[in-house]
């Protein structure tokens, strides 16, 4: 039997190339997407941050910058969620006079990071950490003297207020003597992080363990709360904000990743049951001469193993350049933390194979699929289209109700179940699809028949005698155009919302930028002529703990810090109940609208939160507002979170009254003010790399399975001819064909699309979705191409000349 079905699969194969084409490209490009997202994804499964303060330090000391929370899903066993802290969690001064009693230990040198006016500030002793060097001049030896570090200063010029007695080589900072860079840090107690040295001779090994057990042991130290880092992990302790980033983009990456998944099945489905349709005769035949389902079905699979082996294969290999767009992309971009490397050794590669392997289990997968009708439905007749109708109807129902669904969620929750939502009723439109076909030549067929002369009465016949081909060709019409609608609006109309919110809110008409440590206070600039109100900005973010289905979930949010009494006439949040003014008391906090309702909280409840450097704080709500989008879902006193803050100097300050133009340094505000969560640009870079892979996938679907059936249609088309149509009513034939088509398909898509946009933004802004002009044309426009395309290109020639052989 093996050698019948081999000898079937390979003569099936030459004999119908063309048709497993549309496949093969398929495949290559399903292969080559996935590949470049797994070599993304392990590239920052590796990444880290760049090692320059520290390259010296064998072993650096710093907090634990991560917050860990545990909960025990539904009948399961307790788990541990994690997330980055972006504010710096400091070491204990006392935890450096343990390590230098340490034998092997030579010595401990604290460090600090601050700014000073517009530059970065060190003490001196920690610049040996990078391996730092002297190239003029001396180290500060008193109060106000300074080394200029990678900057061409003459010695003895005023930098920032200090002397500059020395310069080195290095980073552009300034570096001070003990006393003033204490005083400059302003944390006094403690560090940001202490760089280890060791003996000559000492391995690095032995020294990490050596400083861990002291951790773990010395009374003082901060115990468990400090790491202990060694190679590339001593990056982490210069940018705070790389492995948050990292983890974040993870995340996007493994969502894009599933939706190509659910898109791939259902294409690729389309491409193999249409390649599979075009040869209904010929499968007939065989089971006509005694050929079991089994063995035909075997057959098609090794087809499609034959040709989605090479295509998969192909596919890795374009992953390599589309992995390098991607990448230099996201960096370009602003995706990326300037300071994150990612480094892509030669054996990360071999996952290529892996995406490849899983590209090809993906087309094999679709085999059963799409050969299901065949036999069965010989048998089965209209038990199986019933079958069909009760299932599509079931996924509308269920893609309704994710729908209804993400109108009673969130942010990110209402966004993933309006994603569901549209799969689920893409889904159910395939299974319906020659239902709809038929449903819509009804509403249609008057209307071709009138307008549309003999071509209108061809198309209409044709279209009432050929609906289960034509609910094919619906699919990946209606896929492409809800997918791209429901990706490019969604984000579309939240950047819109956000961008109106923060206009709302920025009131001010000035602002002032302040340098560390000779900014004026925003109470000095209220008691300015001319300044009736004056509010500094800080940013950072907060994480909070909670459950999803049971299992324990972290969410790190961008919140924002303010002077209450400077409010009025900066910056108007939209309190919709409670009082901004409560913000002056401590232990306070105003909560956005939407986050208030998720947690069920109001003015006077309490809230539980991990400040930026995992402080956990139990706050009294005191307003609810309308405007989180464009403020963030917390807003803080500025006195609540400047101690949290790795750097406590406003962004910028607010100025309201007719003087603040005189206020020196004044000038005209930049712009509201909004806050975005970090991986913001990583999102965005990824959703229309996703809509433009996924959009090129469906249009490829769409001009294959429109060429095969117009392509099956030659012979018809000729014998139209012979008995007196013209080439022009053929023509005209094939053009209201593919208008319909499209009309169909595109009405469909925006139907399918509406529904969890409308859900989507009712629960985001309480109001329509958006979608830019330009984006809803470039929709119709592909579509509306790629359908005429299709239609044309398969039977446009071989309409006048006669039946074609294929």
């Amino acid at each position: 039997m093996n050698d019948g079905v081999a000898l079937l699969a390979a003569r099936s194969l030459r004999a119908h190339r063309r048709a497993w084409t549309a496949v093969f490209a398929a495949v290559a490009l399903v292969s080559a997407l996935l590949g470049a997202l797994a070599l993304t994804a392990g590239s920052l499964g590796l990444a880290h941050a760049r090692v320059e303060r520290y390259a010296a330090a064998p072993v650096v000391v710093t907090g634990d910058q991560e917050a860990r929370f545990t909960a025990t899903p539904w009948g399961g066993e307790p788990q541990t969620a994690s997330a980055g802290l972006t504010e710096r969690v400091r070491v204990p001064a006392a935890a450096a006079d343990a390590l230098r009693a340490l034998p092997g230990v030579r010595a401990v040198v604290p460090d600090d990071v601050f700014r000073v006016r517009e530059h970065t500030g060190r003490p001196w002793d920690a610049a040996r950490l990078g391996g730092l060097r002297l190239t003029a001049g001396r180290a500060p030896a008193a109060p106000g003297e300074t080394v200029a570090g990678g900057a061409p200063d003459r010695l003895g010029r005023l930098v920032a207020g200090y002397r500059v007695v020395g310069v080195a080589d290095g980073p552009r900072a300034l570096y001070f003597g003990a006393a003033d860079a204490r005083r400059l840090a302003g944390h006094p107690g403690t560090h940001d992080a202490l760089g280890v040295l060791g003996e000559p001779g000492v391995p690095v090994d032995t020294l990490h363990a050596r400083v861990r057990h002291a951790l773990d042991t010395a009374p003082g130290t901060g115990g468990k709360g400090l790491r202990a880092l060694t190679g590339d992990g001593r990056g982490a302790a210069e940018d705070l904000r790389a492995l948050p980033a990292r983890d974040g983009l993870l995340q996007l990456l493994a969502a894009v990743a599933g939706t190509v998944v659910l898109v791939t099945v259902l294409v690729l489905t389309s491409l193999v049951a249409q390649a599979l349709a075009e040869r209904a005769p010929e499968r007939a035949l065989l089971h006509a001469v005694g050929a079991a389902p089994r063995q035909i079905r075997a057959a098609v699979g090794r087809e499609v193993t034959r040709v989605a082996g090479t295509a998969a294969l192909l596919g890795a290999l374009g992953a390599v350049p589309a992995f390098l767009l991607l990448r230099s992309t996201l960096a370009i971009r602003g995706a990326l933390p300037p300071a994150l490397e990612l480094p892509a050794p030669p054996w990360l590669y071999a996952a290529l194979l892996v995406t490849a392997g899983l590209t090809l289990g993906l087309a094999r997968l679709v085999v059963p699929l799409a050969t299901s009708d065949g036999r069965r439905a010989g048998r089965a007749g209209r038990h199986s289209g019933a079958g069909r109708r009760g299932a599509g109807l079931v996924m509308l129902v269920l893609g309704a109700g994710a729908a209804g669904t993400a109108t009673l969620q969130s942010g990110e929750a209402a966004g993933a179940a309006a994603g569901a939502a549209t799969v689920t009723l893409v889904a159910g439109c395939a299974l319906l699809g020659p239902w709809i076909a038929a449903a819509a030549m009804r509403v249609a067929g008057p209307v071709l028949r009138r307008s549309g002369g003999a071509a209108g009465h061809l198309v209409a016949a044709g279209t009432a005698a050929r609906s289960r081909a034509l609910g094919a060709a619906l699919t990946p019409v209606v896929l492409v155009t809800a997918f791209a609608g429901v990706q490019l609006a969604a984000g579309s109309t939240a950047d819109r919302e956000a961008a109106a919110q923060a206009r709302a809110a920025t009131v001010a008409g000035h602002e002032l930028v302040p340098r560390a440590g000779d900014a004026p206070t925003t109470a000095e600039l209220r008691r300015l002529p001319g300044v009736t109100s004056a509010t500094g900005v800080l940013r950072s973010t907060v994480v909070l703990a909670g459950t999803e289905a049971g299992s324990p979930r972290l969410d790190r949010l961008p919140v924002l810090g303010v002077d209450p009494e400077g409010l009025a006439g900066t910056l108007d949040p939209g309190v919709v109940a409670g009082d901004l003014a409560g913000l002056a008391r401590p232990g306070t906090v105003a909560v956005g609208a939407d986050r208030a309702d998720a947690l069920g909280v109001r003015p006077g409840s309490t809230v539980e939160l991990r400040m930026g450097d995992g402080t956990p704080r139990r706050l009294t709500v005191v307003a609810v507002y309308a405007r989180s989008l464009a403020l963030g879902e917390f807003l803080f006193p500025r006195d609540g979170l400047a101690p949290h803050m790795t750097d406590p100097v406003p962004a910028r300050v607010l100025l309201a009254g007719p003087g603040a133009a005189r206020v020196p340094g004044a000038r005209p505000a930049a712009g509201p003010e909004r806050v975005e969560a970090d991986e913001a640009a990583a999102g965005a870079v990824l959703s229309v790399a996703a809509v433009a892979a996924i959009g090129v996938l469906t249009v490829l679907s769409v001009l294959s399975t429109l060429r095969l059936l117009a392509a099956g249609r030659r012979a018809e088309l000729a014998l139209l001819a012979q008995v007196g149509a013209s080439r022009r009513q053929l023509r005209s034939t094939l053009l209201l064909e593919a208008g319909f088509l499209a009309g169909t398909g595109l009405l469909l898509g925006a139907v399918v699309a509406a529904l969890p946009l409308a859900a989507f933004a009712w629960a985001l802004t309480g109001g329509p979705p958006y979608l830019p002009p330009a984006q809803a044309a470039l929709i119709a426009g592909t579509v509306l191409v790629t359908t005429y395309a299709g239609v044309l290109g398969g039977a446009g020639r071989g309409a006048a000349a006669g039946p074609v052989r294929r």
